[in-house]
């Protein structure tokens, strides 16, 4: 196995680790609720607490992994995160639980940018979009796993001890990350002359380049397209995150065994979807050029995932409405993994910056849906509403892919 495939590889432990992490609350939302005396507006706000402190430090980690390289970073970001997934089970109230989930959400900001760093030196320009695929699949993988296994836990030991054994496993990973990978690729003992010639021969990052500061990166219009579509975009990711478990349970009455399974569907179909979405997107781009290659997957699978959420918020039966959200996730998940790789296409050495600003952009839509989701359901007691405003943001996101240009590198005004 080549080296490159080896760090790849690690990310992909990494990627299902990050959503392990992640989605376990949202899993065992029903218990950590019911301890702690938690309505679903409360309980918004605590989901809402890691992915504003996400999208607040996710900008400043993937200019740190530019700087100072991934290596360092990654490992910082997974032992932090890891420290307060376990701290989440030592939760006795509201506010504890609020900061400690705003600081895991600090350690988890940055660990995509710094994967996207990776990428862009590690790989050659036609692997980036397959390479991210494996990556955005492994954590939907991670997702579908997650009721799997975290519920049974759960039965077995409790909620709180969840979250300790979680911890523990994402500890493990920073150690074999910081003693077996560097950040270039010839500096790494085992590779061979051949496989860095593969790398550096037609890699996205060039060889030589001059650092491009933030401020250039965050005015380009093309950035605050990618930008605005993304935000739009993780209205749909952060319900499946945080609230389709209790969507399932407390909407459509689902009890917790059908719950897990349409969870781990989800997921499941989203890993396919993700894999599906960055090959597409690679054949596409050596038939047909980068910007069409890229556009056609963004534009037909936010739009057609639009339907599929406007189709389950208004169907009355729940095993449909089930199947279509699964199927949303497939559709919307071809895009993911694009997108990240147009911060590449644009980006070049300095991919962890745009990646950074991209979802930095996506985690606010995150926060913002997860706040407004606890806040509809508990006024107006309808799940379904929240259902037609993603659907409506779909939409709009799908047609911000005609604007968006891969083609345009990022060139510094300097």
């Amino acid at each position: 196995m080549k080296i490159r495939h080896r760090v790849l590889f690690l990310l992909f432990l990494l990627s299902i680790i990050t959503f392990l992490d992640r989605v376990c609350m949202n899993v065992v939302s029903k218990y950590v609720k019911a301890d702690l005396h938690l309505d679903n507006q409360s309980f918004g706000y605590i989901l809402g607490a890691f992915s504003l402190a996400y999208a607040l430090f996710e900008l400043p980690t993937g200019i740190l992994g530019d700087r100072i390289g991934p290596r360092k970073i990654l490992t910082r970001v997974v032992l932090w995160w890891s420290g307060f997934t376990a701290l989440t089970g030592t939760a006795f109230g509201f506010i504890y639980l609020l900061i400690v989930r705003f600081l895991f959400g600090i350690g988890e900001a940055g660990a995509y940018p710094n994967a996207s760093i990776v990428i862009s030196r590690w790989f050659p320009a036609v692997e980036v979009g397959r390479a991210q695929s494996v990556i955005w699949a492994a954590g939907r993988i991670g997702g579908a796993l997650t009721p799997l296994l975290v519920i049974p836990l759960v039965h077995a030991v409790g909620w709180r001890y969840a979250f300790f054994i979680l911890g523990f496993v994402g500890s493990l990973w920073a150690v074999v990350w910081y003693w077996w990978f560097r950040d270039n690729p010839a500096e790494h003992k085992g590779i061979t002359p051949k496989e860095i010639e593969e790398i550096e021969s037609a890699r996205r990052q060039a060889p030589v380049s001059h650092k491009i500061s933030w401020q250039t990166i965050v005015r380009n219009p093309n950035v605050w397209i990618l930008m605005l579509m993304c935000h739009l975009f993780f209205y749909a990711s952060y319900f499946f995150t945080n609230w389709s478990s209790t969507y399932f349970q407390e909407g459509r009455h689902m009890s917790e065994e059908q719950a897990k399974n349409f969870v781990s569907l989800s997921y499941f179909l989203g890993a396919i979807g993700c894999v599906v979405g960055g090959f597409a997107s690679d054949i596409l781009s050596k038939k047909l050029g980068l910007k069409l290659g890229r556009r056609i997957v963004g534009v037909a699978g936010l739009g057609s995932s639009s339907i599929c959420f406007l189709g389950a918020g208004l169907t009355g039966n729940n095993e449909l409405a089930g199947y279509l959200l699964a199927l949303c996730v497939f559709l919307k998940d071809l895009t993911l993994p694009v997108a990240f790789a147009v911060c590449v296409d644009i980006g070049k050495r300095n991919s962890g910056t745009v990646t950074g600003a991209m979802n930095f952009a996506g985690q606010m839509g995150g926060f913002f849906i997860t706040i407004i989701f606890g806040t509809i359901v508990q006024q107006t007691g309808n799940f379904n509403y929240p259902l037609f405003l993603i659907a409506g943001c779909l939409i709009v996101a799908s047609a911000l892919w005609f604007f968006i240009d891969p083609t345009k590198e990022i060139i510094s005004t300097d």
